[in-house]
């Protein structure tokens, strides 16, 4: 399963109107974490089919990361509709992140 970019153009279709929970990530290309990071979403997107996996690059949607008081990368917010029903911040494994989108 792909990853999608999102931008604050896309957003509402893709992330606030989706049917079920959506992880986003908030990512940097020059962050060496959220590098480290992307094959482990990549193995998440694959095992939990219910959740729609979508990625914003931090650079290039400021108004996003206002939006969601994001500060630090690589974040990542577990949602459903406008609510975020939690927030993953730093590197974790496949297994930490299969945990938090159990909801």
């Amino acid at each position: 399963m792909e990853i999608k970019e999102i931008t604050g153009d896309n957003f509402q279709t893709e992330v606030t109107e989706a049917n079920g929970p959506v992880l986003v990530d908030f990512y940097a290309s020059w962050c060496g974490p959220c590098q480290a990071q992307l094959p482990v979403l990549l193995e998440a997107a694959k095992e939990a089919c219910d959740v729609k996996f979508c990625k914003v690059n931090i650079d290039e949607n400021k108004g996003l990361c206002e939006r969601f008081d994001v500060e630090q990368v690589p974040t990542m917010l577990v949602m459903n509709g406008e609510r975020v029903y939690k927030r993953i911040v730093g590197v974790h494994s496949l297994e930490e992140i299969l945990e938090h989108l159990e909801m």
